[in-house]
């Protein structure tokens, strides 16, 4: 073949290629039915609330050191006062009411393992559910034939359709 009838043939080709082309083309349909495509989801959340309950305390473990303390000072006051079996006898006395003064400052505030009251926290967790849209899906009639498709958006009233267009096979 010489490069003339190449040529030719060349643009032959050319020319034709917007007709092969034109196989391919947009048009509209008419929608029929959308139908929005609704999931339902869990998403569960903490609720929360404060309760108030009794706690008994522990009992504290008393001291010894302020009997001895003020049983020791209550004698030395004590041995101060009087003369001879007077003196100790005042001496027993101060001791003894030294040990027993010691005693209440030393453990002042002693409970005894009393009831008190603390808050306490109790949460749970609860199911909340949700309606989510997933798209939709929309039937439409295109040159008397109904279809049905998939789609993310809802197209209104009519929707815009790629159409191709091929020989049928025998």
């Amino acid at each position: 073949m010489n490069l003339h009838a190449k040529l030719i043939l060349s643009a032959l080709c050319l020319g034709a290629l917007p007709v092969a082309q034109a196989a391919d083309f947009e048009d509209f349909g008419r929608v029929v039915r959308v139908t929005p495509q609704v999931e339902q989801v869990n998403r569960p959340r903490q609720e929360c609330r404060t309760e108030y309950v009794q706690v008994q305390q522990q009992q504290q473990q008393r001291g010894a050191g302020g009997s001895i303390i003020g049983g020791i000072a209550g004698a030395l006051i004590g041995s101060q006062v009087g003369g001879g079996h007077g003196k100790t006898a005042a001496t027993a006395a101060g001791a003894i009411a030294g040990a027993v003064a010691g005693d209440r400052i030393d453990n002042n505030g002693y409970g005894g393992g009393g009831v008190q009251e603390q808050a306490v926290q109790q949460c749970r967790t609860v199911d909340h559910w949700e309606s989510q849209n997933n798209g939709y899906q929309v039937t439409y009639d295109y040159r008397g034939r109904n279809y049905t498709s998939l789609m993310s958006y809802d197209p209104g009233q009519r929707v815009r359709l790629r159409v191709s267009v091929e020989p049928a096979q025998q």
